[in-house]
């Protein structure tokens, strides 16, 4: 066996003759049994390993890197009492094998073990992470720690554990397999209980508390409160609008609270963040009176206007029909954006419901009290075209207002299909105002105004009885259209052309054609001429007969007075029958 110098020059370990002989001869190895521990001493400290002797035949020879730190210092010398583990040994040759890791490795289970039994916490440090969980390490033996079982909720980043030191609370040990299981929330849910013990017993409604956030939804927050959960709705985050509640918080963040509502039994708690600063819809009806100017930023875009923010937590709506005097907006972008700075006037305040109505055309004076005022009816003005439709034409009168010249108000006589026939965009045009209508914004213009309707004149040239020369200008089933003058038409009826029958006033006459006709009604109202062929030619009929009779032919004349007039009676019969139908 060999002997360090320490060893045989220390006094203490002098022995007698006699003594040293009784141990050589009975040497006691008895108690060296192989998977126990035993205390040793280092004797030699050598590049590759250390020497420990357990008072064996031989000294253990244990690797070297089983005493180095983590920064690669020897942790003992010469002298030092270890505690070190028996992996085998070998009496006839005086040989054994010894492990100081498995020593302390042994005795970290055999803690493990009463931590277990006693349900005590250890520490460790969680050094990475595996499939299903984490590794931890506990002083010497690595376990395992479940991902269920790391919080009392899903961690958002796992990652961000590793090289964190936590307690733990040991569940299950395997020393054969070298597997210990631990878990955290189990201490955070006990935590947690007594917790909410102590938090329902004190919790009241209008207290102060405060929490952190533990989740963030559509409709709120759910704050932990320490070992009870309450609900912080979107609505009771601020005063002002709000669309979701990440504009306001962030995980984890910490927040103080009011308690607005508590259900003991149901452990329900409804709380409340800006009933800690003061309502600015307070007195709001002083603040904002009607009619009063204020400058406010657009925080919102909806189809039927624009929301206006006056101060923090207070908004009004300006409609989109009180936008703008004159535009007719499709939607309220065509006339702000979000974050714009806008001047509004008062329309109304309902305090109860928190709204307030907001214009921002009347910030300006409405154009068209201007226009009634500048242009009264009856006005003659001339304007640009700046559209034409089928209908009419528009003229630019003001900024933002322009006049309707209707088809109808372009001519007295003229039949006009289209309005583009005479006009075109950017025509400057002279009318005379007609109506100007403020409650309904219409501005209507007529060109046919500025002269005499030539109908006027109509009855006086064209007296009942009158006998006209026309040309034929259209023909209709149910008559002739006969020009007496220019513009002025006249209509000679179905029944008024002639004592025959005809099927079609085509068979008679044609487009182009002049004729004669005796005037038989006139109205200027109605801007109705009728004229009759018929009754001319009977009059001129009429006429004969006398002429025969102071001729001396009145024998020759009698039979043809009687034809006559059998025919005007049959005639006057298919006159009836076709009025009845034309009816």
């Amino acid at each position: 066996m060999e002997n360090t110098p320490e060893k045989t020059e220390s006094p203490d370990m002098e022995l007698s003759f006699e003594d040293a002989l009784e141990n050589y001869l009975q040497p006691d190895f008895g108690d060296l049994d192989e998977g126990s521990i035993v205390p040793g001493t280092v004797v030699r400290v050598e590049k590759d390993h250390i020497l420990v002797d357990v008072n064996f035949k031989s000294e253990g020879q244990i690797p070297l890197h089983e005493f180095l730190d983590i920064e690669g210092n020897v942790t003992v010398a010469v002298g030092d009492r270890v505690d070190v583990f028996v992996v085998n040994k070998n009496e006839s040759e005086g040989t054994i094998h010894l492990s100081r890791d498995k020593a302390k490795r042994m005795q970290l289970f055999d803690r493990l073990e009463d931590i277990q039994e006693g349900e005590a916490i250890v520490t460790g440090k969680i050094v990475r992470r595996i499939k299903g969980g984490y590794t931890v390490d506990l002083g010497g033996v690595e376990a395992f720690l479940p991902g269920s079982h790391v919080d009392l909720r899903p961690v958002p980043d796992m990652d961000a554990l590793v090289g964190q030191e936590f307690e733990f609370k040991v569940l299950k040990i395997n020393r054969r397999r070298s597997n210990v299981i631990v878990s955290r929330r189990v201490l955070l849910e006990a935590a947690r209980s007594q917790m909410r013990s102590e938090l329902l017993t004190t919790l009241s409604e209008g207290q102060t508390v405060i929490g952190k956030v533990k989740n963030i939804t559509e409709y709120g927050v759910f704050i932990d409160l320490g070992g009870l959960d309450g609900l912080l709705h979107i609505t009771d985050m601020s005063w002002k609008r709000i669309k979701h509640p990440k504009e306001m918080v962030q995980l984890s963040q910490e927040l103080e609270l009011k308690v607005l509502n508590f259900d003991r039994e149901g452990q329900k708690v409804s709380l409340g963040l800006k009933q800690l600063v003061p309502d600015p819809w307070e007195n709001i009806a002083a603040k904002y009176p009607p009619d009063g100017k204020f400058t406010g930023k657009v925080t919102n875009l909806t189809d039927y206007g624009a929301f206006v923010e006056l101060e923090p937590g207070v908004e009004g709506l300006v409609h989109i029909s009180e936008m703008s005097w004159t535009r007719k907006l499709r939607h309220p972008s065509q006339m702000v954006r979000v974050g714009d700075e806008v001047e509004v006037v008062v329309l109304g305040v309902d305090p109860g419901k928190k709204r307030i109505s907001l214009g921002m055309k009347q910030v300006k004076p409405n154009p068209w009290d201007v226009v009634a005022e500048k242009y009264p009816e009856g006005t003659v003005l001339e304007g640009v075209i700046k559209n034409i439709t089928e209908f009419g034409v528009f003229i630019g009168i003001e900024d933002g207002i322009d006049g309707l010249i209707h088809v109808s108000d372009i001519s007295w006589t003229k039949k006009i299909r289209h309005p583009n026939e005479l006009y075109k965009v950017g025509d400057a045009v002279q009318a005379k105002v007609l109506t100007v209508d403020k409650e309904n914004e219409k501005f209507t213009l007529g060109v046919k105004q500025l002269t005499e309707d030539p109908w006027s004149m109509v009855p006086s040239k064209y007296p009942v009885g009158a006998l006209v020369n026309g040309v034929v200008t259209n023909i209709t089933d149910f008559g002739l259209f006969v020009e007496v003058e220019e513009g002025i038409e006249g209509l000679v009826h179905v029944s008024e052309i002639s004592r025959k029958k005809i099927k079609s006033p085509s068979e008679a006459y044609a487009e182009g054609a002049t004729i004669q006709a005796k005037v038989i009604h006139v109205s200027a109202d109605e801007r109705r001429l009728g004229l009759s062929i018929k009754q001319l030619k009977e009059e001129e009929e009429r006429k004969k007969p006398k002429e025969f009779r102071a001729g001396g032919e009145t024998g020759s004349n009698l039979g043809d007075l009687i034809r006559a007039k059998f025919e005007d009676a049959q005639e006057s019969a298919s006159e009836a029958e076709a009025d009845g139908k034309e009816g």
